[in-house]
């Protein structure tokens, strides 16, 4: 019997170790090692932020539902991989033995980069749920005495969405209480355009979120650099399309929401071989590390080189159906290194995304995710809006019932041509 120990238990951690089960039945041991004992729907953090959700509503205790499947659950964050000695050291030091170790932990926020970053300085974050919940306490104290509004991205961001639909969301939120006039807002982004958004543009998104950032007098920043946020002002250095110095701005604001850039957590980070200089776990195309070929990877902290060189760094994001791509090819590779054979799916990364707007959204379909594309399809349309209420039900269901690729699902995709592993002999299920 083998045991494979899951890290992390977010929208990568809890898919893998469900489709493990899945996969391999009750022959074989799988453990979940989580930072906290709640699963949280992190694309609704936006919603939490200004109140349209309570924490309660997009998150629940995993332990009761992973149990239902045979799957333990450790609620203590890992401190070191002993990727040598096959084993995990926990917070409370106590080690854990696997022969498969999949990483999932998400990111690390990179707030320490610039003076007077993140929630315990100057600005906002909704990266996390307890992030958007202190984001919407200040936010109701902001509504009570209002002014200038800055949102963003900063330098090596890879996650530009939340920056878009949170700016929207806040624009929609104080025009329905009046207050919206009242309110200058600019976004500040680390992209070269509006709508880069990390991955060189999908389909018309330029000039799709230009023209909702016009229609809502959301002014933008691009090519932006913060160099330092205070208490009630951020100064950002504009670059040119050589990287080098263009204007200097300094933008007042009585709330400011900022992404970070993100690195790997401190305890992947750690071992030489697994990761980047940024601490992101080095895979092949079978999402297995080259140094560790019994260590996997998917999510956020997998690496990824930027899509292409732009004046401020950016980075590429991870969206969850690429996530969930990932998540399939390596269970399926798991499974076949339990059978004696080599590892021989690859994870398509196809990429669809629906960003709320507040009371409209866009909606992109990247096949895959990073170009050159066979697909590429953006749409704005008051439709994205309820049609992410009914995901945020949906997934949030799946990771309770444990079943996260149902039957309908897979034959509606597929009709769509959106598959989950390549096409070629080899594969399983898509």
């Amino acid at each position: 019997m083998a045991h494979i120990v899951v890290l992390g238990a977010g929208v990568g951690g809890m898919p893998a170790a469900y489709e493990l089960r899945a996969a391999l039945g009750k022959e074989h041991r799988i453990s979940v090692v989580g930072d906290g004992p709640r699963f949280a729907f992190t694309p609704s953090n936006p919603w939490v932020a200004v109140g349209w959700r309570k924490p309660d509503d997009i998150g629940f205790e995993v332990a009761p539902y992973l149990a239902k499947k045979g799957i333990e659950f450790r609620d203590q964050p890992a401190v070191e991989i002993k990727a040598a000695e096959n084993a995990l050291v926990l917070e409370d030091g106590s080690t854990i033995s696997y022969d498969y170790l999949v990483i999932a932990t998400g990111p690390r926020l990179a707030f320490d980069e610039i003076p007077g970053f993140g929630p315990a300085a100057n600005t906002h974050s909704i990266c996390t749920t307890p992030h958007a919940v202190e984001a919407w306490v200040a936010y109701q104290q902001f509504l009570k005495d209002p002014g200038p509004i800055v949102v963003g991205a900063a330098p090596g961001a890879s996650c530009f969405g939340p920056a878009y639909e949170f700016a929207a969301i806040l624009d929609a939120d104080l025009r329905k209480r009046k207050l919206r006039d009242r309110v200058p807002m600019t976004f500040v982004t680390s992209e070269p355009y509006i709508g880069h958004m990390g991955l060189g543009g999908v389909g018309d998104s330029k000039g799709l979120l230009e023209a909702e950032f016009r229609q809502r007098h959301i002014k933008w920043i691009t090519n932006a650099r913060p160099t330092e946020i205070r208490a009630n002002e951020i100064s950002v250095t504009e670059m040119d399309a050589k990287g080098q110095p263009l204007t200097e701005h300094t933008l007042p604001f009585k709330y400011c929401m900022m992404l970070p850039a993100f690195t790997g957590v401190d305890a992947v980070r750690k071992v030489e071989g697994l990761c980047n200089p940024r601490g992101f776990v080095l895979i092949d195309k079978h999402q297995r590390n080259p140094k560790f070929p019994n260590i996997y990877s998917a999510g956020v902290c997998v690496a990824i080189p930027p899509v292409e060189a732009t004046p401020v760094p950016t980075g590429a994001p991870k969206t969850g159906y690429m996530i969930e791509s990932m998540v399939a090819a390596l269970v399926h590779n798991i499974q076949s290194e339990l059978a004696g054979h080599e590892p021989r799916e690859v994870a398509t990364w196809n990429a669809i995304c629906l960003a709320d707007l507040g009371d409209t959204g866009a909606a992109f379909v990247a096949l895959p995710q990073i170009p050159p594309r066979n697909v590429t399809w953006a749409k704005v349309g008051k439709w994205v809006h309820p049609a992410k209420v009914v995901f945020e039900k949906y997934f949030i269901r799946k990771m309770k019932t444990g079943n996260t690729n149902p039957v309908y699902e897979k034959y509606v995709l597929r009709a769509l041509g959106i598959s989950r592993l390549k096409a070629g002999p080899n594969v399983v299920e898509s």
